[in-house]
């Protein structure tokens, strides 16, 4: 199959910057491919040739928040500390997705309103923005900063205090001012705690 025309790209991607709006203003249960073309103005064959079905389209909302945090990290300027590099790429990247995209973070991270069958579909999109972050914990491990851990374990770990903390703010529950601090403080203090063992 051929790469699809320039058109198709740029409609693709605003179909899907629309469908976002619908989801973050409405629901999930809100998103309909009539409502979707009407809101890009174009047809529903155009939603239907490009996302096939309105699932299809799903997925791709899905992929797109992987996507989004895949090109954050790899964005993120490297320097030479790691440590810092790791804790930046959970503020500037993670938190600002999950900010800038809440309906994605619900959709594609925590799964809440998800069909069961999005896990399956996103798992390349989800796969490729771990292996970023693992690429950034990896770095701290080379410095012998892990404390002897596995780096799975510690991405797994990082991923975790980021996905509490960004549900935490969107709950409300960290405060307008002090989100950031907070990120910081905590993300910091897991990851300077890499440098020495874990419990037995």
């Amino acid at each position: 199959m051929g790469r699809p025309r320039q058109h198709d790209e740029q409609t693709a991607a605003q179909l899907l910057e629309a469908a976002e709006r619908i989801v973050d203003q409405d629901g999930i249960a809100a998103l309909s491919v009539r409502r979707l073309a009407t809101a890009v103005g174009t047809t529903t064959r155009a939603v239907y040739s490009l996302f096939g079905s309105k699932e299809g389209l799903v997925v791709a909302l899905g992929a797109r928040a992987f996507e989004l945090l895949e090109a954050g990290i790899e964005a993120l300027p490297e320097t030479a500390d790691p440590q810092t590099d790791l804790v930046e790429a959970g503020v500037k990247v993670f938190r600002r997705f999950a900010v800038d995209h809440p309906s994605l973070f619900e959709l594609a991270v925590q799964r809440s309103s998800a069909p069961p069958e999005l896990a399956a579909a996103v798992k390349p999109s989800a796969a490729h923005a771990l292996d970023r972050l693992r690429s950034r914990v990896a770095r701290v491990d080379a410095a012998g900063l892990l404390g002897g851990r596995r780096i799975e374990i510690a991405t797994l770990e990082f991923h975790a205090l980021c996905e509490g903390l960004a549900a935490l703010e969107l709950r409300g529950a960290l405060g307008r001012r002090r989100a950031v601090k907070i990120w910081r403080d905590a993300l910091g203090a897991l990851v300077t705690g890499f440098a020495h063992a874990p419990a037995p």
